[in-house]
């Protein structure tokens, strides 16, 4: 789990200043549409491709905002009390669990970690020629990065489905319908991983930070980060030093940096070993600088940086 942050001050100020969403009392906006929310950007997606026209969709968290610290305005605490649905993973943002805890109506909040099945840790991931010390300090928790992994996110992504046609059963062949096509568009991302990836030079990822343990696991990879899970985490000398080592030893041509988190310690990994930096998207939000669209782009975008990183043929 990430550590959790203070939420007293937002729920006081929105309980104290009486702030009201605009939304009626059932979770439906005037025209009849469903009014959801997204605790960040994979769980939009998901929202915006299975709700369509029948639903609204908000996040709580604002493009290009690093989702793992967010904290939450009055005015979005309130908007957790008057959406139908919330659709955020428990444990990733704590001023999220939170609102959810405190103001979200009875059965309106769905928790989809149990879905996405989040049993990958830092230190599953492994530091072995690393001291005892140096390898406590890796660990951060679970890894909360699922929607990396095709075939857990389309887990995801059919709940959501399913709740929204049991929350709307007037329209529940619109939404079973749109989660059918977005589960189509995963299977066709995961074929497309698994060939991409099947022959590479390299089969070990190294990171500025953990985030793409569920992305290696899927597909035969090893990460190695500097760092832990949590993009606050920074490495010690002995830590950076142990990883350029590997980096030297096993001939690692590519470090990875990523969008939303500073590339200085990607930057002085590959200063130290002579080798070059690119960037992959953990996805938690789109911004400008974002390779893509949408999920499925930025996804895509993210295989042809390790096609070539890798040297994948």
């Amino acid at each position: 789990m990430f550590m959790r942050r203070s939420f007293t001050v937002a729920l006081t100020a929105a309980l104290g200043l009486g702030v009201t969403a605009c939304g009626s009392e059932n979770g439906r906006t005037d025209d009849g549409r469903v009014q959801t929310l997204a605790s960040f950007y994979p769980m939009q997606y998901a929202l915006e491709r299975i709700g369509g026209p029948d639903v609204t969709v908000k996040n709580l968290t604002k493009a290009g905002q690093e989702p793992h610290d967010v904290e939450l305005t009055p005015r979005q605490v309130a908007s957790v009390a008057d959406a139908r649905l919330i659709v955020y993973a428990k444990g990733f943002q704590a001023s999220v669990d939170d609102a959810v805890a405190s103001s979200a109506k009875a059965g309106r909040a769905l928790d989809v970690s149990p879905q996405a099945d989040l049993d990958l840790t830092a230190e599953e991931e492994g530091h072995h020629d690393e001291s005892e010390h140096e390898h406590a300090s890796h660990a951060g928790g679970s890894d909360p990065h699922f929607w990396l992994d095709p075939v857990r996110y389309k887990a995801v992504v059919q709940a959501i489905g399913d709740r929204l046609a049991k929350d709307d059963p007037e329209h529940a062949d619109g939404y079973h319908t749109r989660t059918a096509s977005l589960v189509k568009d995963l299977d066709a991302l995961d074929a497309e991983y698994r060939g991409g990836l099947a022959h590479c030079t390299n089969r070990t990822i190294v990171t500025g930070h953990e985030a793409f343990a569920y992305l290696a696991a899927r597909y035969g990879l090893t990460q190695r980060g500097a760092s832990g899970v949590s993009p606050e985490a920074e490495p010690t000398p002995a830590q950076l030093s142990s990883i350029s080592d590997y980096v030297k030893k096993n001939k690692v041509t590519t470090i990875y940096a990523e969008t939303l988190v500073s590339p200085k310690v990607a930057q002085t990994i590959a200063s130290q070993t002579g080798a070059r930096v690119d960037v992959l998207d953990p996805i938690e939000g789109l911004t400008d600088a974002s390779k893509g669209s949408d999920y499925l782009a930025v996804m895509r975008s993210n295989l042809a940086t390790l096609k070539k990183g890798q040297g994948c043929s």
